[in-house]
C-alpha cells in the first residue's frame, strides 16, 4: 500500500504558494530543506529535531563558512518546514 500524501518537498511548496510567498523564496527555502536532509544522510525531517537543525546551522558557520545572512536564511527555511509542514515547534 502506498502513502498517498505527497512528497516533503511538494508539501513545502504547496504551502509556500498557499500562503503567498514569492517563488524566489519558495526556491531558496526548497534547496535549504534538500541540503538539510541530505547533511543528513537522507534522513526524514520529522525524524530529527532541534539537534539536527543546530548542528546543520553550525556546519555552515564552521565548514562552508557562510555569512550570518545567508545561515539566517537556511533557518529560516527549516524553522517554515517545521511549523508549517511537519507541524512541530521547535525551540
Amino acid at each position: 500500500m502506498t502513502d498517498a500524501r505527497p512528497k516533503l518537498l511538494t508539501q513545502v511548496r504547496e504551502k509556500l504558494r498557499f500562503k503567498h510567498y514569492s517563488i524566489r523564496t519558495e526556491s531558496c527555502y526548497v534547496d535549504w530543506i534538500r541540503r538539510f536532509i541530505i547533511f543528513h544522510n537522507r534522513r526524514h525531517p520529522s525524524d530529527m529535531g532541534a539537534a539536527e537543525v543546530e548542528k546543520f546551522l553550525s556546519h555552515l558557520a564552521t565548514v562552508g563558512k557562510v555569512s550570518a545572512s545567508t545561515q539566517n536564511q537556511a533557518k529560516s527555511a527549516l524553522l517554515f518546514l517545521y511549523k508549517e509542514v511537519i507541524a512541530e515547534e521547535l525551540p
